[in-house]
Protein backbone atom coordinates (compact mmCIF):
# COMPACT_ATOMS: atom_id res chain seq x y z
CA UNK A 1 0.00 0.00 0.00
CA UNK A 2 1.11 3.57 -0.61
CA UNK A 3 0.96 6.32 2.02
CA UNK A 4 1.55 10.07 1.93
CA UNK A 5 3.01 11.93 4.90
CA UNK A 6 2.56 15.71 4.76
CA UNK A 7 4.27 17.73 7.51
CA UNK A 8 4.45 21.47 8.07
CA UNK A 9 7.25 22.95 10.16
CA UNK A 10 6.85 25.36 13.03
CA UNK A 11 7.35 28.95 11.87
CA UNK A 12 10.98 29.98 11.48
CA UNK A 13 12.32 26.41 11.76
CA UNK A 14 14.78 26.40 8.86
CA UNK A 15 17.81 26.45 11.21
CA UNK A 16 16.40 23.52 13.23
CA UNK A 17 15.69 21.63 10.00
CA UNK A 18 19.26 22.11 8.78
CA UNK A 19 20.71 21.12 12.17
CA UNK A 20 18.97 17.73 11.98
CA UNK A 21 19.20 17.15 8.23
CA UNK A 22 22.11 14.66 8.25
CA UNK A 23 20.44 12.50 10.92
CA UNK A 24 17.16 12.65 8.97
CA UNK A 25 18.92 11.65 5.74
CA UNK A 26 20.66 8.70 7.43
CA UNK A 27 17.36 7.61 8.95
CA UNK A 28 15.66 7.59 5.54
CA UNK A 29 18.47 5.49 4.07
CA UNK A 30 17.98 2.80 6.73
CA UNK A 31 14.20 3.03 7.16
CA UNK A 32 12.12 -0.16 7.35
CA UNK A 33 9.57 1.25 4.87
CA UNK A 34 10.29 2.01 1.22
CA UNK A 35 10.54 5.70 0.40
CA UNK A 36 9.39 6.25 -3.18
CA UNK A 37 9.56 10.06 -3.18
CA UNK A 38 10.50 12.55 -0.48
CA UNK A 39 11.58 16.13 -0.16
CA UNK A 40 10.97 19.46 1.49
CA UNK A 41 7.84 21.52 0.96
CA UNK A 42 8.65 25.09 -0.03
CA UNK A 43 7.20 28.49 0.76
CA UNK A 44 5.74 30.68 -1.98
CA UNK A 45 9.25 32.01 -2.68
CA UNK A 46 10.02 28.48 -3.97
CA UNK A 47 13.23 28.41 -1.86
CA UNK A 48 12.45 28.46 1.88
CA UNK A 49 11.82 24.98 3.32
CA UNK A 50 8.60 24.87 5.37
CA UNK A 51 7.79 21.18 5.65
CA UNK A 52 8.25 17.64 4.40
CA UNK A 53 6.40 15.34 2.03
CA UNK A 54 6.87 11.59 1.65
CA UNK A 55 5.34 8.98 -0.63
CA UNK A 56 5.97 5.61 1.02
CA UNK A 57 5.27 1.99 0.34
CA UNK A 58 4.52 -0.15 3.40
CA UNK A 59 2.37 -3.06 4.49
CA UNK A 60 0.43 -1.19 7.18
CA UNK A 61 -0.47 2.25 8.42
CA UNK A 62 1.10 1.31 11.76
CA UNK A 63 4.48 0.86 10.04
CA UNK A 64 4.22 4.31 8.48
CA UNK A 65 3.19 5.90 11.79
CA UNK A 66 6.17 4.26 13.53
CA UNK A 67 8.47 5.43 10.72
CA UNK A 68 7.26 9.01 11.15
CA UNK A 69 7.39 8.89 14.95
CA UNK A 70 11.06 7.80 14.88
CA UNK A 71 12.21 10.35 12.29
CA UNK A 72 14.91 12.66 13.73
CA UNK A 73 12.92 15.65 12.46
CA UNK A 74 9.98 14.51 14.59
CA UNK A 75 12.21 13.88 17.62
CA UNK A 76 13.57 17.42 17.23
CA UNK A 77 10.05 18.88 17.31
CA UNK A 78 10.41 20.35 13.83
CA UNK A 79 6.90 19.63 12.60
CA UNK A 80 3.87 21.63 13.73
CA UNK A 81 1.40 19.43 11.83
CA UNK A 82 1.61 15.87 10.52
CA UNK A 83 -0.92 14.21 8.23
CA UNK A 84 -0.60 10.55 7.24
CA UNK A 85 -3.02 9.15 4.67
CA UNK A 86 -3.34 6.03 2.52
CA UNK A 87 -2.83 6.89 -1.14
CA UNK A 88 -4.34 5.13 -4.17
CA UNK A 89 -1.84 5.76 -6.95
CA UNK A 90 -3.65 5.99 -10.30
CA UNK A 91 -1.00 7.57 -12.53
CA UNK A 92 2.78 7.38 -12.39
CA UNK A 93 4.48 9.08 -15.32
CA UNK A 94 8.04 8.76 -14.08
Amino acid sequence: MHYVIHCLDHDGAVEKRLAHYEAHKAYLAAAPVKTLVSGPLLADDEETMIGSCFLLEADTLAEVEAFNKNDPFNHAGLWKTISIRPFAKRVDNR
